[in-house]
């Protein structure tokens, strides 16, 4: 999976943030809050992420509403999973991500191994 650019990225954040279905217009309000950008640039960009699957989209009326298709953190995990891919050596890989963890993720990354371990034996 590509990493979101820019603009991308500042887009899946609000859908992310809102857990909610919008329209290419109140993102476009939403980001003109911060900084200045066109109402066609956004709608162009939200399409592309509709159609490299980060957005899914419903008709209502004349607008699209649009809504994030999977959780900021199942993004996160996609992207993690092909940094493993890259490697030739998955372990090692896992190794260094590791050891540059600090105490609170590493109690994270237990509680979750142990999660899954338990729901693999249920």
């Amino acid at each position: 999976m590509r990493r979101l650019g820019e603009l991308e990225a500042e887009i899946m954040d609000r859908f992310w943030r809102w857990n909610r279905p919008a329209t290419v217009r109140e993102v476009v309000d939403d980001i003109n809050l911060h900084r200045d950008v066109a109402y066609t640039t956004v709608t162009t960009v939200t399409s592309i992420l509709f159609h490299k699957g980060h957005l899914t989209r419903t008709r209502d009326g004349r607008v699209w509403l649009y809504r994030a298709s999977a959780s900021r953190e199942a993004y996160a995990a996609a992207l993690m999973e092909d940094g493993l891919g890259a490697s030739e050596d998955r372990e090692g890989a896992l190794v260094h991500f590791v050891e540059n963890l600090d105490a609170d993720e590493i109690a994270a990354l237990r509680k979750a191994l142990r999660d899954v371990g338990r729901r693999a034996q249920q």
